[in-house]
């Protein structure tokens, strides 16, 4: 491809992610607000109806504040802070678990607990939030959060022996049973999923405090993607262990691997660590390359694999397709292959045709495997937020510029 094609290409890329930001932000500020009892809607359904008294998720209200608050470090808007001081303020009155620390899974529509149980996952990304709204907003009491938050993660769920995080705790932070995210996982004491969203928490911690302690979970989480998540037979992502390192599952999620392949990178970016950068430059390409498998020929990438039973979950979820048009462009960034950078843009030419919501805005849950809308999936909910895909947006605009 030659050099001038190129640059125009970025340069339309870039364009249509700028507008599409717009409109993804435009969508949750209008539809998105709960008038009557504060904060945001819990849900809306595929059909764009409000299900008023649905449960309100820690980890969607994290993804709104973290969300806004990146929207307004891109662009100052002042419509965007005051939507992240809305999520703030709510997480800061209803969510954070102010007698026994952490955050409930979720409350209930005006506000009261209802899921009290403490899930790494969900502290993780509202430490992500909080530090990314005290760079926002320069609310101290922000920043002082997300430290606190840091600091009762290594207390209460970090291995000393082992290493890694333990997955989830009751309320009162005491061993628990169920340990899932949601009710597909595998119900182990260690999984990829939760480790991979504490390093990216950690890295925008550290953004903010760049305390020693921090620094050094980064990089033992680096370790512990090389040690046990990264397969160096297959290079995709080991999902699931226990508490003792030992494999549960063979699964293949194509968009945690490509999700990985840049926040991995990011980590070591933050921490400035050269050796690092460069190890994980090379891990991260062979991930990149074992995700193109994943990849149908329309350009949208695949949910699942399963090598056991030799079966191909051909669902095209939304987010898999924002983080192969993140992870997709870093692997052309790291490599200078144009064939990573024509996947990237080919991935968000099958989001404009198959995942936009062209009438109602937004992007819908994913395709089916007959090139179907999937029925009765959420539009806004527990799982369906604003943040995989204008952290596309987002991701890739800041690095074209």
């Amino acid at each position: 491809m030659q050099e001038k094609a190129i640059t125009s290409q970025i340069d339309e890329y870039k364009t249509e992610l700028s507008t599409e930001l717009r409109l993804i932000l435009d969508y949750w500020a209008r539809n998105t607000v709960d008038k009557t009892y504060g904060g945001f809607l819990g849900r809306i359904d595929s059909e764009e109806r409000v299900v008023q008294d649905a449960p309100k998720g820690s980890v969607l209200n994290a993804r709104i504040l973290w969300t806004f608050s990146a929207a307004y470090n891109h662009d100052a808007n002042p419509v965007y802070l005051e939507m992240a001081s809305r999520a703030y303020h709510y997480i800061s009155k209803h969510i954070i678990d102010h007698e026994f620390g952490g955050v409930y899974w979720a409350v209930d529509y005006v506000g009261n607990p209802l899921d009290t149980k403490k899930q790494v996952y969900a502290i993780a990304f509202t430490i992500y939030a909080l530090s990314e709204y005290y760079s926002a907003s320069g609310v101290e009491a922000a920043r002082k959060k997300a430290v606190e938050l840091f600091c009762l993660l290594v207390d209460k769920a970090y291995d000393p022996i082992k290493t890694g995080y333990f997955e989830a705790f009751t309320r009162e932070w005491s061993p628990m049973d169920d340990l899932r995210l949601s009710a597909k996982d595998e119900n182990e004491q260690k999984t990829m999923n939760t480790h991979l969203h504490v390093l990216e928490g950690y890295s925008n911690l550290y953004r903010i405090w760049p305390d020693g302690t921090l620094k050094e979970q980064i990089r033992l989480l680096l370790y512990n993607f090389f040690d046990h998540f990264i397969d160096p037979q297959s290079h995709h992502l080991r999902l699931f262990f226990d508490e003792n390192w030992n494999g549960k599952s063979g699964l293949v999620s194509f968009g945690h691997d490509i999700e990985a392949t840049w926040l991995l990178l990011e980590a070591a970016e933050v921490i400035g660590d050269e050796a690092m950068i460069e190890k994980i430059k090379k891990v991260s390409m062979r991930i990149a390359e074992a995700t193109i498998k994943g990849l149908d020929t329309d350009g949208g990438l695949w949910y699942e694999y399963e090598p056991a039973s030799d079966h191909l979950i051909k669902e095209k979820h939304w987010w898999v397709q924002a983080e192969a048009m993140i992870g997709f462009y870093n692997a052309w960034q790291i490599s200078g292959n144009e064939k990573y950078l024509a996947i990237s843009i080919k991935n968000w030419a099958f989001v404009k045709d198959k995942i936009l919501d062209k009438v109602n805005g937004e992007w819908v849950w994913g395709i089916s495997e007959n090139g179907e809308v999937m029925p009765g999936e959420d539009k806004a909910g527990i799982w369906k937020c604003p943040y995989h895909n204008s952290r596309a947006c987002l991701e890739i605009i800041k690095r074209i510029n």
